[in-house]
């Protein structure tokens, strides 16, 4: 009986990280939308280099992927918001520099700028959400003994 119910939670929490990754795929589907407009309007009409249109760019993904992440995708999860906002901003800091090797890169064996950074942002993706979903987002019993 005990191993059925341990079964039946394990099903139930991998079915859960299923939807949440769903919905931070679709968050972060946004995000790349936002990320990529920003990117071509500084590059492209205010022709800001192409590692500060990202950094600019990431600052205005970043900020609409943790609203709605954290009122969307971890609602249950939901901690102190300057907490969580200081761990979400660490874990995009950290994806950010991933994306900013991946650019530079692709960039530099003649991608493109733009197509490079849609591409950076895809193979930066799953560090940032297995980063948001096992700190930034937490359960909020865990987050009490180790709040930033």
């Amino acid at each position: 009986m005990k191993a059925r119910a341990l079964e039946a939670l394990e099903l139930a929490l991998d079915a859960r990280t299923r939807t949440e990754l769903v919905k931070f795929c679709l968050v972060g589907t946004s995000g790349y939308v936002v990320n990529l407009a920003v990117y071509s309007l500084l590059l492209h009409v205010a022709s800001v280099h192409y590692v500060a249109a990202a950094l600019c760019s990431f600052l205005a993904a970043a900020t609409s992927n943790y609203v709605l992440n954290r009122s969307w995708t971890f609602r249950d999860r939901r901690g102190h918001v300057f907490h969580q906002g200081m761990r979400f901003l660490l874990v995009s800091e950290i994806t950010l520099c991933a994306n900013l090797v991946f650019l530079t890169l692709l960039t530099e064996v003649g991608l493109g700028e733009t197509l490079s950074q849609a591409i950076a942002i895809v193979l930066a993706t799953p560090a940032n959400f297995l980063g948001n979903k096992l700190w930034s987002f937490r359960r909020a019993e865990n987050q009490q003994a180790a709040s930033f």
